[in-house]
């Protein structure tokens, strides 16, 4: 796995877990400890932007000149 494709896969798994514990810390899903707790809403959003930072960043991959 090459170090863009794991970096990728981390975005996506901290946007996903992020919008969940939104969720549950807003009370949008039920069944949790989580549910109801602003606290998880505000981790939660610093997930998704920590995901969206990964994902967004550019690879430094270096390239051969011709």
């Amino acid at each position: 796995m090459t170090a863009i494709t794991a970096r990728r896969v981390v975005g996506a798994v901290l946007v996903l877990i992020g919008a969940v514990w939104i969720g549950q810390g807003l009370g949008l899903i039920k069944g949790s400890f989580m549910t109801g707790s602003n606290v998880w809403a505000v981790i939660g959003a610093l997930c998704v932007l920590a995901g969206l930072a990964a994902l967004g960043v550019p690879s430094r991959e270096t390239r051969e000149e011709p």
